[in-house]
């Protein structure tokens, strides 16, 4: 078959292999993770890994999958094979990331691409044709593997997608992705996929020149619309491959003519070396200006293509391979592997199942959190009541929620019908009418403890008895608040981060009379809104705000000392963190910022120290909130107030609290300030059982406050930076700074005793 890869260029030794040489007479068979039979002569490979929801290319179904087609495909009577997925929501999900962890060398590593690559080009080098029947997820490996087929077509699922997402793990495609995709889309087409990990649905995949065949989803019939689409998919491929092994259909021609917009695109990209060259000029400026270039995986990325495209595909492949073996064993993608594995484990209810099923929420409280939380249930099929004390509030949060939806039927992951019969579950209203039916409420008031006492205690009068009441609060002990309920057993935190429908974390706050029931139902509807989840003890502030609070406070002080918000950005951003803690200031609220710092100050004392609290009190007095108010570190201007610049109104009061640079304001000793602060509280943390793991502890940092990514968190930060190392600065830093950095005994344990790790790897 003339497969992409004919396109030109000598294969690696190690690809160049007799194909097909075992002999077999069989018309099926049955393996542990797949089985295939003959049907009009066409041989049906059928995956389906054993004890797993989703199939993955571990070392057993890699090695099964090559020997079935062996054997199917040198059959005489199978004419064609077609590659299908027995699981409705997974074609293959990728490669099994713990066989990918578990390598103890970059040699193994690259033993793992090789053989890959060497069964997607024995694939590809079939006489016989070969279709990929995809429906669900169809990622990294298991997109190399479709590549690998000479034809492709998925169902229009909504729940059906294509990507490359290894760069979000530190690591390339190492079967051949980074070679096949660029020559099957193109060079920018693919660097956006590779580069992003972003997926791309059949319509787009279709449209890119990914897939060639779109199939329909069916309803319901006498079996269930997964099942009937499912048996539906295999019976049009196999029509397609015996149309394509007969000759009555011809393959789709994977040249591009200059004659066409795409074609001429896809030459001068790929082909004209200039053209190549800007192309791969402008994804490297991108990836560093998002990047800073601390994450590699993107630059090898880009390189593999490169040589590729300029030296063919043999030196492709050879630098594909090395370049897995490299990232895979580098400590970014260690830590970007340890934090999958991290939300993976946060996607189990520790609790168990809840006795009673969640079905009615009432979020109280229309604001943008509100709102948000009103439409994450929402979308996952709860019946939502949404409760404001006045109408206009109800009007805006209604819009919200509407908006939401809307934009998501934009990118066409709903249709207007599925949108409105999603938005006929909400109702808004002022009053307490339906409450009785209501399994949990979730409320998000204005951060005072009398309102929520208020509220909790209207509610009770209200409510049934196995109804959940659970306080969207970002640092008021849930202890506190539960004071005033009658039924403390049910009163649980649910720690949302704005935007709720974007931020991925959400942090349950349980405290020593909150029922295992209501802990269950908590999580349970956590993870059915998509949330990874993490459980922490009550206390002030709970985990994250805790930690952030004393990097805030030392950023705070950094701006006494003079170094001024775009540098304090700078700085912090080049350590890795998504956004400057200045400007993070202003997105926080400076006002929040002072309530919660005062409350933490009067509870640890002096560890919370070291940025002077009149200062904020002083700027917010002035009227600089943060960006809600138009001012605070900076002035925002424009629509939306895109436009901004330094706060000269806010840089003269600092001057006020001038304080002396005692250490040094060099880029090194500012991150470490900051990120020690940040860390050091994270230990206390989990010293105090604030945290029962470090797990937690990683996963909240990182997906609910920005801790750098590849670093892996503060625990795995330690980990790989060294206890007695990060003692080491804390303690300098002590010297010059003051009492504020005081390191947590578990962090001097670890010191002391270099053999304790958070993590045992």
């Amino acid at each position: 078959m003339a497969g992409i890869l004919r396109l030109g260029g000598r294969l690696p030794a190690y690809l160049r292999v007799p194909i097909w040489t075992r002999l077999v007479s069989t018309s099926g068979g049955t393996l542990k993770h797949i089985n295939w039979e003959l049907k009009n002569g066409v041989a049906v490979v059928r995956l389906n890994q054993a004890d797993s929801k989703v199939n993955t290319l571990s070392k057993e179904l890699s090695e099964e999958l090559a020997q079935t087609f062996e054997e199917a495909l040198i059959n005489p009577e199978a004419k064609a094979a077609v590659l299908i997925s027995s699981k409705p929501g997974s074609f293959i999900a990728g490669a099994d990331i713990s066989m990918l962890d578990a390598a103890k060398s970059e040699e193994e590593l690259q033993e793992i691409s090789r053989n890959g690559q060497t069964l997607i080009q024995k694939m590809e080098d079939s006489n016989k044709p070969v279709i990929a029947a995809i429906n669900g997820q169809c990622l990294g490996g298991g997109l190399e593997v479709a590549m690998g087929c000479h034809y492709r077509m998925a169902t229009r699922h909504p729940k059906t997608f294509m990507g490359q997402p290894e760069v979000l793990l530190g690591l390339l495609p190492g079967a051949g992705g980074t070679q096949r995709l660029p020559r099957l889309v193109g060079l920018p087409d693919a660097l956006d996929m590779m580069l992003t990990g972003k997926n791309v649905r059949a319509d787009k995949a279709k449209k890119l020149g990914l897939v060639d065949h779109l199939v329909q989803p069916l309803g319901p019939g006498l079996k269930s619309p997964e099942e009937m689409t499912m048996e539906y998919l295999e019976e049009v491929a196999i029509k397609t491959a015996r149309s394509l092994a007969n000759g009555s259909m011809k393959l789709p021609s994977r040249e591009y003519k200059w004659t066409t917009m795409k074609g001429l695109k896809y030459n001068l990209t790929n082909n004209q070396q200039w053209v190549r060259n800007y192309v791969l000029k402008k994804a490297r400026q991108m990836v560093m200006k998002q990047t800073s270039g601390l994450y590699p995986a993107p630059l090898k990325i880009m390189e593999c293509a490169r040589v590729g495209l300029e030296k063919g595909l043999a030196a492709g492949y050879e630098a594909e391979c090395i370049g897995f073996g490299e990232l895979g064993m580098s400590s970014e993608s260690k830590s970007l592997k340890s934090l999958f594995f991290g939300q993976t484990q946060c996607k189990k209810n520790r609790f168990g199942k809840p006795s009673r099923d969640t079905n009615n929420i009432a979020v109280l409280g229309a604001g943008l959190m509100g709102a948000g939380i009103a439409q994450v249930s929402l979308q996952k099929g709860y019946n939502v009541i949404l409760k404001d004390t006045v109408e206009s509030g109800l009007s805006r949060g209604y819009q919200q929620v509407y908006k939401g939806m809307n934009d998501r039927v934009k990118k066409r992951a709903l249709t207007t019908f599925e949108r409105d019969q999603i938005m006929s579950n909400i109702r808004t209203q002022i009053d307490y009418q339906g409450f009785n039916k209501t399994d949990m409420v979730i409320e998000a008031v204005f951060e005072d403890i009398n309102i929520k006492h208020k509220v909790l205690k209207e509610l009770e009068e209200v409510i049934p008895s196995h109804c959940v009441f659970a306080s969207n609060t970002s640092a008021l002990p849930i202890t506190d608040i539960a004071k005033a309920s009658k039924r403390p057993e049910q009163v649980v935190g649910m720690h949302y981060f704005s935007p709720v429908e974007k931020m991925p974390l959400l942090e349950i706050i349980t405290t020593d009379k909150t029922s295992k029931e209501a802990s269950a139902s908590a999580v349970a509807v956590g993870l059915k809104q998509g949330k990874t989840v993490i459980v922490v003890r009550d206390g002030p502030g709970f985990y994250t705000t805790r930690c952030l609070a004393p990097m805030l406070a030392e950023a705070i002080r950094l701006l006494q000392e003079g170094i001024g918000p775009q540098n304090l950005d700078k700085y912090s951003k080049g350590y890795g963190f998504p956004v400057g803690l200045a400007t993070l200031a202003d997105e926080v609220g400076l006002d929040v910022a002072m309530h919660v710092a005062t409350d933490l100050n009067k509870k640890f004392g002096s560890r919370f120290g070291g940025a002077n609290l009149e200062v904020i009190s002083e700027l917010v007095q002035n009227g600089f909130l943060g960006r809600k108010s138009g001012k605070g570190c900076y002035v925002y201007t424009g629509k939306k107030g895109k436009n901004r610049s330094v706060n000269t109104e806010a840089e003269t009061l600092l001057e006020k609290y001038r304080l002396p640079i005692k250490g040094s304001h060099d880029v090194e000793e500012v991150q470490l300030r900051l990120i020690s602060r940040f860390v050091n509280e994270a230990i206390f943390c989990l010293q105090e059982g604030i945290l029962s793991s470090p797990v937690d502890g990683d996963i909240g940092a990182v997906f609910g406050l920005g801790f750098p990514p590849f670093r892996g968190g503060p625990f795995r930060f330690v980990d790989s930076y060294g206890a007695q190392n990060l003692l080491d600065r804390i303690n300098k830093f002590r010297e010059v700074y003051g009492e504020h950095f005081e390191p947590a005994p578990l962090l001097v344990e670890h010191a002391k005793d270099p053999s304790k790790r958070f993590y045992p790897n």
